[in-house]
């Protein structure tokens, strides 16, 4: 708190030169960012994020592909920003459709992207999983 009471706003820069604001993280300021990247299941199609399955992208997405459908799921993300913002409802709609969409492309939800019939298993825990003893041992010191 500053010394009239209101809450100051924590911000810093990052490798983009934008600025962010921490306290819109979830967890605020004070939850720290992971150092290295989350762990890839031996078959490369989930990430494991505190526990929790997380589909990849596609890999058959071109460099430009990809980078296009990131671009457009970023705006979109910013759009729902601003649209709650401003209490638009009818704009939050149509944000949050184009974030699923942009997902879908990127092979993120929807279909899965590989074709050899095992189910999607994104959003489990991996310890419910087939992946269970992989990451038991992956996570051992």
């Amino acid at each position: 708190m500053t010394s009239t009471g209101s809450a100051e706003r924590v911000s810093n820069t990052g490798t983009s030169g934008r600025m962010r604001n921490d306290l819109a993280r979830p967890g605020g300021p004070s939850m720290p960012r992971s150092k290295s990247p989350p762990p890839v299941t031996p078959d490369g199609r989930y990430i494991v994020v505190r526990g929790r399955l997380w589909r990849k992208s596609n890999p058959a997405l071109t460099p430009d592909e990809r980078q296009a459908l990131v671009d457009a799921l970023m705006q979109a993300r910013r759009a729902i920003r601003t649209a709650m913002a401003h209490d638009d409802a009818p704009g939050l709609r149509q944000a949050r459709t184009q974030v699923y969409a942009a997902k879908v492309a990127l092979g993120e939800r929807g279909p899965v992207w590989w074709d050899d019939g095992a189910p999607d298993l994104n959003r489990h825990m991996v310890h419910t999983t087939g992946y269970a003893d992989w990451y038991r041992d992956a996570s051992r010191p």
